[in-house]
């Protein structure tokens, strides 16, 4: 059990005296009392008698790697803030943080030795005292099949909608369509906790109800002289479904662009049918992106296969632009690509808006993300959308974020 006392507790593992010393300074400012530790063994021990606030560690430690740290730390029962030092290759210290995180750890990030005030003190930004770092639901499923066919029944799946800007012009240029679930006991809950347990029949009733939705609510948009684009994810099992050609059969030459986005790696077992349904669909006046484009193995095939008229750089390349010169050179080199295809190339995940003007140099198009907004009711929109500058009047229209997915 988590200790209670008013100065909570900061746990450094480190070699140098020095470097200790500079962390105890910015961990006081902070209001965590710091205790420095040159041994894993005893700062096992420590955590294991008061569990802290704050674990920061080393990746390479006398005969202890940083891995085997974190290990230790997870099976002591530890789920608190964990910062990483680190000399090492930064793809090094990605894994370590993504290994963390999968061990239920909250990783604040890694610093690179030497190291500098001013990239601590962002790392710290998400710690703040009186605050614990968010818990993981573990253990079974939070709801049943029945409460989920009950939410679809009842209408109780809202869709909310993540404003897309177009990086010439600053306006609002789209948006992506993301249900939420108005339970009716816990409030509004984020897709993470509910869409992997939708069986294959109440997934596809679920994509019906966020299609007609879309439409709906981007009629009420065009009579107020707002009109973008709308995005609706689909499965692959859905752009294989000639069904999927009915839901979007009535709409009209004047009507904002329709945006059927598929994930990059969703395995799609008759790839001449998902083609064949998709250009139907371009026929019909519709669009095709791929999202989370550049971490599957199909990237290039599909793009071959399918009449795609949008590409969506996956948020992993995106949110550490500054920091990694191979992610900017990915983002970079799918934007180039997209210029050569003749297709937008959207940039999702932007957390940081420092990164727009890198992001346009690339030859990135639009963009999207909760630096910029996060996904909010369909009423916000129009006020959005009626703005000339969209992207710093978003910030005032922002929604609450449900986690880290969209």
């Amino acid at each position: 059990m988590y200790d209670s006392s008013p100065a909570p507790l900061a746990l450094v593992l480190e070699a140098d005296p020095d470097v200790a010393a500079v962390l105890s300074l910015q961990f006081e400012v902070l209001g965590l009392e710091t205790r420095h530790y040159r041994q894993s063994a005893l700062l096992l021990a420590a955590v294991a008698a008061r569990p802290p606030r704050l674990v920061v560690l080393g990746l390479g430690f006398g005969s202890e790697d940083g891995f085997v740290l974190l290990r230790r730390l997870a099976a002591a029962g530890y789920r608190d803030w964990v910062l990483l030092l680190s000399g090492v290759e930064r793809k090094i210290a990605r894994i370590a943080e993504r290994v963390g995180h999968t061990l239920g750890l909250q990783m604040l990030g890694c610093l690179d030795m030497p190291m500098r005030l001013a990239d601590l003190r962002r790392c710290l930004d998400n710690v703040r005292v009186g605050c614990r770092a968010p818990v993981e639901v573990t253990g079974g499923p939070l709801f049943s099949g029945e409460e989920l066919e009950q939410a679809l029944s009842q209408d109780e799946l809202a869709v909310y909608y993540q404003p897309q800007f177009e990086l010439s012009t600053g306006r609002l240029s789209g948006v992506e369509a993301l249900v939420r679930w108005a339970h009716p006991v816990h409030g509004l809950i984020g897709p993470a906790r509910f869409l992997p347990l939708l069986s294959h029949d109440q997934g596809k009733r679920l994509t019906r109800h966020v299609l007609t939705r879309a439409q709906a609510d981007s009629a009420d948009w065009l009579r107020e002289g707002v009109a973008p684009s709308v995005s609706v994810n689909v499965t692959a099992d859905d752009l294989m479904c000639p069904d999927l050609l009915e839901l979007v059969s009535e709409r009209s030459p004047g009507d904002p662009p329709l945006v059927l986005e598929i994930t990059e790696t969703a395995a799609m077992h008759d790839e001449l049918l998902g083609s064949e349904v998709a250009a139907r669909l371009c026929l019909g006046g519709l669009e095709v992106s791929v999202d989370d484009f550049g971490i599957g193995f199909s990237s290039l095939s599909r793009l071959q296969l399918l009449p795609i008229s949008e590409l969506k750089v996956d948020r992993s390349f995106v949110q550490h632009l500054h920091a990694e010169s191979q992610d900017a050179a990915i983002v970079e080199a799918v934007a180039l690509l997209g210029r050569r295809l003749g297709i937008r190339v959207v940039a999702e995940g932007v957390e940081d808006p420092t990164s727009l003007e890198l992001l346009e140099r690339f030859g990135c198009t639009h963009v999207q993300g909760f630096g910029l907004a996060h996904p909010m009711p369909a009423g916000a929109i129009l006020e959005i959308g009626s703005t000339q500058d969209s992207i710093r009047a978003s910030s005032a229209a922002q929604g609450e974020p449900l986690g880290n997915t969209p």
